[in-house]
């Protein structure tokens, strides 16, 4: 069980990502059927998530969120009222549901790493055909985050996402990695990498700050992708705070990481 703690619009950025970058999925889809899992003590971050997607998908959709605890899943049951949403009991094998996206955030970080890839086949097992997994994880406040996005073959891309008003360097994105990658935040790695090439991209950018944060990390991404790096997404994302690489550019050593850089 989680520790439960959220906050309203925690999750804005993840959910403004999946209407956009997976509205076709969910539009293709005769049953537009999504899990939130784990989503804590609170409902609230499901109540969003089904609103957004209604309002900038298709208001057909339909939301369950998961949880392990009865508690509450018990609690949450006021909550819904909306046409398209309903709590259950379940975990990683998504409570015999078949969905076509699961949003998986802040539940996997307190996991051990050996542990993360088994809980992504379960979860990906229980899709249906074509299916995908966002899990990530951000900060209290939301202003932190990553995801990945993965599907019945394993992870696809990482993206990061900061609120650029209160970013102060990308270093600090290093804090809130996925699980996955958390531990690999060491030299010689592609994560390690990447972080280093935004931190110097946005320390050289620092002359655009006087036309805003968004330009700023515009310029910080353009230098990145100028570096040669595989950057997935587009100017209109990256005035969001967010960047999307391919999961190759990232993925960690086959040996994985040793006690020393834990």
């Amino acid at each position: 069980m989680t520790r439960g703690t959220t906050n309203p619009n925690r999750l804005r950025r993840v959910d403004n990502w999946i209407a956009a970058t997976c509205a076709d999925l969910l539009r293709d889809t005769r049953d537009p059927l999504v899990v939130d899992l784990g989503y804590g003590a609170s409902p609230v971050t499901v109540v969003e998530l089904r609103a957004r997607l209604a309002a900038a998908v298709r208001p057909d959709v339909r939301v369950v969120g998961l949880e392990i605890d009865p508690v509450r899943v018990a609690a949450a049951a006021p909550a819904a009222d909306p046409p398209g949403l309903a709590f259950g009991r379940g975990g990683f094998e998504l409570a015999g549901l078949r969905p076509v996206l699961v949003r998986a955030f802040n539940v996997l970080r307190q996991y051990a790493e050996p542990e993360v890839e088994p809980a992504w086949r379960a979860m990906t097992g229980a899709l249906r055909p074509g299916g995908v997994l966002v899990e990530g994880t951000c900060d209290e406040l939301g202003r932190l985050a990553s995801w990945l996005l993965v599907d019945a073959s394993g992870p696809r891309s990482l993206t990061l996402a900061a609120r650029l008003r209160t970013l102060d360097s990308p270093a600090t994105l290093a804090e809130r990695l996925p699980k996955a990658l958390i531990h690999h935040n060491v030299p010689g790695t592609g994560v390690h990498a990447l972080i280093r090439a935004l931190e110097e991209g946005w320390r050289d950018a620092a002359p655009y700050a006087t036309f805003g944060p968004r330009q700023r990390w515009r310029r910080t991404v353009d230098a990145v992708r100028a570096a040669g790096w595989p950057v997935l997404d587009r100017p209109a994302r990256w005035r969001l705070g967010e960047v999307t690489v391919p999961w190759s550019a990232v993925a960690p050593p086959a040996d994985g990481p040793s006690e020393a850089r834990r």
